[in-house]
Order: C-alpha cells, then structure tokens, then sequence
C-alpha cells in the first residue's frame, strides 16, 4: 500500500524526526473527543482493516521519486523511508463494542516517525466505519425484529466507501447488502430484487414480473409502486398463481405512504392465500422512519436503508483525534481549550452493571471486577490473530449483540437520549496533573 496514502505534514514531520535520529517509541491514542447531538453510544469498527493499512504500509520507487521530485526530500530521508515499515504494536477495543467520547479505540505504540505516518490512514479507516456502524446499530434497534438489508453502494462517498459500508452495517446487524463484492469479500448475504427500469422496459407490469420470475424463481421480490402500488401488487399475486409459485416471494415498496401501502398489500397478498409472502420497504429511510413504520404498526418485514445509513446522513462526521500521549517513558498532553489530552496509555475498564466506563493508567489494575476494553491486537507489525474477514465481521457483530443487551435504556434510545459519562480514574487524574503542571511551568 502506497506510504503516500498521509498528509503532508505527517511526511514532513516523519522527516524530521529521522533526520535527527528521533527513534523513541510513541504512544498515539484514537478516540472520539465527543458524540454527534443525536448519538447515545458509537460502535468501534474499522479496526481488522486498520490492521492491514498498517501491515502494509510501505513507500515504493513511484513514491519516492514523487518525494524526491516534487516534495523536496533529500536522499538520505528518501533512503530511510524506503526502508521504513510498521514495526509497532496496537492496543484496541475489538470491533462491535459499544464505546463512548473521551475513550480511546485504539492506541499505537512504535517508532516515532511510524506511528506519525500511518496516523492519516488510521484514523481515516477507523473514524468512517465506526461512524456507519453506529448509524446503522440505531437503525437496527428501530427496526425491531425486521431485517435490514444494506442498500447504500451507489450513494456512498466512493466506491471502496460502499464496501467499508456493507462491512459495517453487517458488524451492526444488517442482514444482507447489495453490493455484491463486499458481500463476497465478507462472507455477507448478496441482496437485489429489480429497478423501476426493468419494469418500464416492459410492456406492462405482469409481463416484466412474468420474465423475472421465471429467470430468478427462487424468492422473486416484485417492486410494485412504479405506476400504481395496489394494481402492482395485484399484478404480482396474478403472475405468482399462474406459474405456481410456492417459494419465498415478497413485493417492495419503494415510495408513497409506506405505512398505508403495506397494510394495503398485505390484505392483497393475504386475501389470495399468500400468508408467507413478505413485504419489504425502501426510499429514503433511516432510523427515525423505521421507527415511525414500526410505531404505527406497518406490517413490514425488512427495510433497505440506502443514502441516510451510508453517508451517517444526520451525523456524517465524527469528532475523532488521534494524539501523541507518550515518547519513550515521558507522558504528554495537550492543554488546548476544547482538545485537551490525557497523558500516558491507558486502558478503559466497564463495569457489567452499566454503570460509567472508567478511562485509566494502562498498567493499572482493574477496580474491582470491572472487565478491561482494550487488547493487544499487533504486536511488531504484524496481526496477533490471521486476517480472516467473514469471521471478524460475525464476531463483531455477536459483541454487539451482547453489548447492546448491556447498554443502558437511556443512551439506546433514539431520541432524548442520555450517553454514559465516562469517569478518570484517580491514578490517571493525578498523572494528567502532574504533566500538566510542568508543561506549564516549560512553557512559561
């Protein structure tokens, strides 16, 4: 993977540090300095693709000349470049763990200059898949007991984007994508039905179900709205009698009243004896429209949730920071207004009871029977477990499971919600004021 995939200013500082033999290792922590208005919790996610980032991060010829030509580099920090891998370690929070502002996700330690240039790209892969993933756990807890299905490729910022966006949906709970790759690279369920397209190049509806039938028998779903809803979905019950499909079926909404529509198709479909036959809605849906499908009492079975899962369309972006805390043994901070740091690694401990998760020295014990968040994941730049993406998605998704379980009713709700208040411990507050002081007394 190209070493250019950063910022210039990580290259020029990486530099620096080389040209002066700055070799200490460094502690970088990530974490989220606050929560969007309308998020209770956040769900890590990103880290098995973060890993790879790093693993392979490398600067080949093309960049270096590119270095060399247009950054002005010199040829002895082009050759330590050339040389440079990732060789450090990584402390994080597993993938599908609920985590709140001020804690850290992950926490690199290596190399000076390593851990400064890889800080683009981690923070980039971290910050936008748990930003979907918490989207997309607020949609699944609206949605109830329906399937969620991800529909969000083609308005997603980005191809590589949509992948990252089935990926993340899926560690949330989603239970199938559209994007046909992602769903091949994560071992996820592939999902489609047709457009309105194909129904117009068809002289009529019946004619356009009839073909699709017949080509995809096994579980058809017929999208009904494009002239008229009720007509549609009559049209579907008449192609399903006469070529005497027994199978899963189902019809789509994609517009108007979904809530009136689906009670109208579901008496269609069940006055014709099509009991088992599902319903599945889309357009423009999120958590707040599912919820209010659900409240008024839609017999909906599943909902493609496209554009508003997949940009995290009320809160496309996340306050994220990724910052120095350590050098060798010498904790450090920042006292800027609004972004200041807590020094040192650390360790965020929970408490099974859902009381407030308590942010902490690394190296301190855990207080009382609280369970530690963050595990070593890379040690030497190099996985402590093998890459393997199907599986890391469904573990992900199986903490989920367990954590939205244990996450306290208010931050789970999806309005006037109240996100846990994370605690400092003792021994960590009295380090933060230690530093502190005599940083100001330096900078005096």
């Amino acid at each position: 993977m190209s070493g250019l995939r950063t910022d210039l200013y990580e290259l020029r500082m990486a530099a620096s540090y080389l040209r002066r033999g700055m070799t200490d290792r460094a502690t970088f922590s990530l974490f989220a300095r606050r929560l969007p208005p309308r998020r209770g919790f956040l769900v890590a996610a990103g880290l098995a693709e973060a890993l790879a980032f790093l693993e392979e991060f490398a600067f080949d010829a093309a960049d270096l000349r590119y270095l060399r030509d247009v950054g002005g580099f010199d040829q002895p920090t082009l050759a330590a470049l050339s040389a440079l891998r990732f060789t450090g370690d990584v402390w994080a929070v597993p993938e599908g763990r609920v985590v709140f502002a001020d804690e850290p996700l992950l926490e690199v330690t290596a190399p000076i200059a390593e851990a400064q240039l890889v800080e683009t790209g981690v923070l980039n892969i971290v910050t936008f898949q748990t930003t979907i993933a918490s989207k997309a756990a607020r949609c699944r807890l609206a949605a109830g007991d329906a399937q969620l299905v991800d529909f969000a490729f083609r308005r997603t910022h980005g191809i590589e984007a949509g992948a990252g966006v089935a990926r993340a949906s899926a560690i949330a709970g989603f239970a199938a994508t559209s994007h046909v790759e992602a769903a091949r690279r994560y071992g996820l369920a592939p999902s489609g039905t047709m457009a309105h397209s194909y129904v117009e190049a068809f002289p009529d509806e019946r004619s356009a179900f009839r073909a699709f039938a017949t080509d995809f028998p096994d579980n058809p779903i017929f999208l009904v709205d494009t002239y008229d809803t009720p007509a549609g979905v009559r049209a579907a019950v008449d192609v399903v009698a006469e070529l005497g499909l027994t199978g899963p079926l189902g019809v789509r909404l994609d517009s108007g009243d979904l809530a009136a529509l689906a009670r109208q198709a579901r008496t269609i479909l069940d006055d014709a004896g099509l009991t088992h036959a599902r319903i599945v809605a889309s357009g423009s849906l999120d958590e707040a429209a599912i919820a209010d499908l659900v409240a008024a009492g839609a017999p909906i079975d599943a909902y493609g949730v496209g554009t508003k899962m997949g940009v995290s369309y009320d809160a496309p972006s996340l306050d994220s920071a990724y910052k120095l805390v350590a050098v060798g043994d010498r904790p450090v901070l920042k006292l800027s207004p609004g972004k200041a740091t807590l020094p040192g690694p650390k360790q965020v401990f929970r408490d099974a009871a859902g009381e407030a998760d308590v942010v902490a020295r690394r190296d301190e014990p855990a207080p009382g029977d609280r369970e530690p968040l963050l595990v070593p994941v890379m040690r030497d730049g190099r996985r402590l477990e093998p890459a393997d993406p199907p599986e890391e998605v469904r573990a992900a998704r199986r903490r989920l499971d367990a954590d939205l379980r244990w996450l306290p009713e208010p931050a789970r709700r999806l309005t006037d919600l109240t996100p846990l208040t994370v605690t400092v411990s003792p021994a960590l507050r009295a380090l933060h004021d230690r530093v502190a002081a005599e940083a100001r007394r330096g900078g005096a």
